[in-house]
């Protein structure tokens, strides 16, 4: 008898499925990355595990709390979710590569506000934040808090937040000037 995950091949042999690895070479910040993974490895791990950009944080693996938030293409998306083999040529952009050094309007706010409390679900909020003020530089408080419904704070930071990404508007625009 078989597993789920396994085929039966000629003379009784089996081949278990979730131990065939594929090299995928993927863009991460910028940076074409090759890895030898499972197709259906999730970004999240092949972030932490393997390219130890651990600012994309694992909060319930099932795509509801925002804490994995990466950009592929620009567009917010829970990589907790995403198999590395729905990757292709997309970019990916995480927390890490937001800014070379951290100088994003965002990541300058968060620490001028003081916006996290533990932190922990920070990079999903800013990479959430990220892509909101790409689209919409002028956002209103209801549009932030429609954007970022899908983002979990256990801390229950979202008015610091919301503060945050109007002051990152801002600076966004002073900058641009």
């Amino acid at each position: 008898m078989t597993s789920r995950n396994e085929q039966r091949l000629p003379h009784n042999k089996t081949i278990n499925e979730s131990n065939l690895m594929s090299k995928y070479t993927v863009n991460i910040n910028g940076v074409q990355k090759t890895v030898d993974v499972n197709p259906d490895t999730p970004l999240l791990w092949v972030l932490r595990d393997h390219f130890n950009l651990v600012g994309t944080k694992f909060g319930c693996g099932i795509g509801r709390c925002g804490a994995c938030t990466v950009h592929i293409d620009g567009q917010p998306t829970r990589s907790c979710l995403t198999p590395i083999v729905k990757v292709g040529q997309s970019r990916v952009t995480t927390i890490e590569g937001l800014h070379p050094s951290g100088e994003h309007p965002l990541q300058k706010v968060w620490q001028e506000l003081d916006v996290p409390q533990c932190g922990y679900c920070q990079a999903g909020q800013i990479m959430t934040a990220a892509a909101l003020l790409k689209k919409n530089p002028r956002p209103t408080d209801a549009e932030i808090d429609a954007e970022l419904a899908g983002n979990l704070c256990r801390c229950g930071t979202y008015l610091r937040i919301r503060a945050g990404i109007h002051r990152a508007a801002e600076l966004a625009v002073k900058e641009s000037i």
